[in-house]
């Protein structure tokens, strides 16, 4: 079997039906440095560039940067860059598939085997825009980072050398500055990512004029990222090559929805025209409300739906979504709850819920709830805690579904028993393993262990539970109501069963 690169591209090899293929793309100028060569990055930001250079509006490619040892590289050279893009999913209720093979990157670079092309990089001067995806915590500062090593381990170090290169060899020429656009899920992700720049800058001493041309001439900008890429397809992959013909050792996966939320000025827009060429990119002054839309809504929903749907015995969000009494408890606690609460105009609100639902649903995507129960105390707090509170600040009244959710979560430590850094707990279902930080473990286990199930030490638990400001952000038995209707739920759900809990609250019987 053939196998996908540049020969194949532009020989006369006959691409199956329905995959989209588009030639003469492959020799644009290097134009953005990416940090960051996996499925998603791939799948968002070089898909995006894909689509700016076939109708003309970019005319640029990516070079990514590989920044750990391990990773694609190699395979990416292989194949001169391409891969194959799969987009699956609901749209108006139906089964969409796209298949295109993504021509944006030009070529991958392994600083820790090839530094000097990495640094060759920073002096091309038609490099001028910077993206990343280094995971969560890869925007953080090391103290052990020097400016000779070849390379630093972290990724603000690496940048920071890259634009320390660059701004001596353009003499800190103000039109060398670069746009730098992070896509780690981390709230003000481009600040974030300045501010350990200008740290590593006065950390190496680095010249003052430096470090004014990093805060003068350089954009940092906050993003927000939104795209579900489930990745390779390892169980497809045969019956996948086998249509198109050829081999791909990258070929990539996600869905059909596409959201970026891009903090900077509006003239920057045009360097980047992603939305005039159709794409679901948004330029604002302010992301704030786009973050509290997302958080609160799609994150919000996972978070306070998954504890009940998973003891209820429910795996996966789309057969969660499929039932008939789970689903509903879901529309309804973002579409009765969670709106609500926010502040924002709700038509935009309710746009993007009807397109969560449609995610949630999406047939080709298996999200497995217990990988969503992970860290579920934190994400609680982040996620679900500002609806609760705000909702009570608009109504004067607890929401009823979201406070069932809370009881949920804490329901899932229940008879949960720790060992090493996880907890082996328990459900009709069977035992599973509940990953969460090791200190609220151990405080759930002890908590539980005291807890004889009746209404009484239900409701002492729960007091005592709520009352954890280190779990929680703040003692939650100051929330009016909150706790006694919290121990209510859990302790229906203790003694009638999940199933019986969540048909009485759907049904309106509670």
């Amino acid at each position: 079997m053939s196998r996908l690169d540049k020969n194949l591209l532009n020989s006369d090899f006959r691409f199956s039906e329905g995959l989209v293929v588009t030639k003469g793309l492959e020799n644009l100028p290097e134009r953005v440095l990416q940090f960051g060569e996996g499925n998603f990055l791939r799948a968002f930001v070089d898909w995006m560039i894909h689509q700016l250079n076939k109708q003309g509006e970019f005319n640029g490619r990516v070079v990514a940067v590989q920044p750990i040892p391990e990773g694609l590289v190699d395979v990416l050279n292989e194949q001169d860059g391409l891969y194959t893009l799969l987009l699956r999913g609901l749209q108006d209720g139906k089964p969409v598939e796209q298949q295109e093979v993504i021509s944006a990157v030009s070529r991958g670079i392994n600083p820790y085997r090839n530094w000097q092309a990495y640094l060759a990089c920073a002096e091309n001067p038609d490099i001028e825009f910077i993206v990343s995806n280094t995971t969560e915590a890869g925007i953080t500062f090391d103290k052990n980072d020097r400016p000779d090593m070849q390379p630093p381990q972290s990724f603000p170090g690496k940048l920071a050398v890259y634009l320390h290169h660059r701004f001596e060899h353009f003499k800190g020429d103000p039109a060398k500055g670069m746009v730098i656009i992070p896509c780690e899920l981390i709230d003000r992700n481009g600040d974030k990512l300045k501010a350990a720049i200008l740290q590593l800058a006065d950390e190496w001493q680095l010249s003052d004029a430096f470090k004014n041309w990093i805060i003068s001439h350089n954009h940092f900008l906050n993003s927000l990222v939104d795209r579900v890429v489930t990745g390779y397809p390892r169980d497809e992959v045969q019956s996948i090559e086998a249509k198109l013909g050829y081999q791909d050792k990258l070929i990539n996966a996600g869905e059909l929805f596409h959201l970026w939320v891009i903090e900077g000025p509006a003239e920057l827009e045009e360097r980047l025209p992603f939305a005039k060429a159709g794409l679901n990119v948004i330029w604002t002054k302010d992301m704030t409300p786009y973050r509290t839309r997302k958080v609160r809504i799609l994150n919000g929903a996972h978070t306070a739906s998954v504890p009940a749907a998973f003891l209820y015995g429910i795996d996966a969000v789309k057969e969660m979504m499929d039932h008939a009494v789970l689903g509903k408890y879901v529309r309804d606690i973002v579409n009765e709850e969670i709106i609500p609460s926010i502040d924002l105009e709700k038509q935009m609100l309710v746009d993007f819920a009807d397109a969560v639902i449609e995610r949630f649903r999406n047939p080709f995507i298996k999200h497995y709830l217990l990988s969503i129960l992970l860290n579920s105390s934190s994400k609680f707090t982040a996620r679900v805690l500002p609806s609760i509170v705000e909702y009570q600040k608009h109504t004067g009244q607890l929401p009823e579904k979201l406070t069932f959710s809370l009881a949920a979560l804490l329901a899932v430590y229940k008879d949960g028993v720790v060992e090493g850094s996880n907890m082996l707990a328990r459900r009709t279902a069977g035992e599973f393993i509940m990953k969460d930080d090791v200190p609220v473990l151990q405080f759930f286990a002890e908590k539980w262990s005291t807890c004889e199930g009746t209404k009484e030490s239900v409701a002492v638990f729960t007091q005592a539970v709520l009352a954890n400001e280190a779990i929680w952000g703040q003692n939650l038995n100051a929330v009016s109501g909150l706790t006694e209707k919290t121990a209510d739920y859990l302790y229906q759900i203790i003694n009638d069963g999940m199933h019986s809990t969540v048909q009485k609250l759907v049904g309106g019987k509670l």
